[in-house]
């Protein structure tokens, strides 16, 4: 269950990672990055990859959160609801 949990997260993300990183490849130039006044001096390729795999951490992280936001307690807790019921005493009648 839990890699298909995985799968849920990691894959929307990647496309989500695809779409920004096209967005970035087309308006942002990496010779013109600066970092504190200084430019940055990364290559190209560098800049980019780092770039996606930092749009793909972030998104991941929103799609997780987004996950366990729709889990409901029970499952959180490993809390099998029927099997705690059935393993539960009977209640003593008077």
């Amino acid at each position: 269950m839990w890699a298909k949990r995985l799968m849920w997260i990691l894959w929307p993300a990647f496309l989500a990672a695809c779409a920004m990183e096209m967005l970035v490849f087309g308006l942002v130039d990496p010779s013109e990055i600066q970092w504190q006044g200084a430019a940055l001096g990364w290559s190209r390729q560098a800049f980019y990859t780092l770039s996606f795999f930092v749009f793909w951490l972030v998104i991941s992280g929103a799609s997780a959160l987004t996950c366990v936001l729709g889990m409901g307690p029970a499952e959180i807790n490993g809390w099998d609801k029927d099997a705690a019921r059935l393993r539960a005493p009977a209640p003593a009648l008077d």
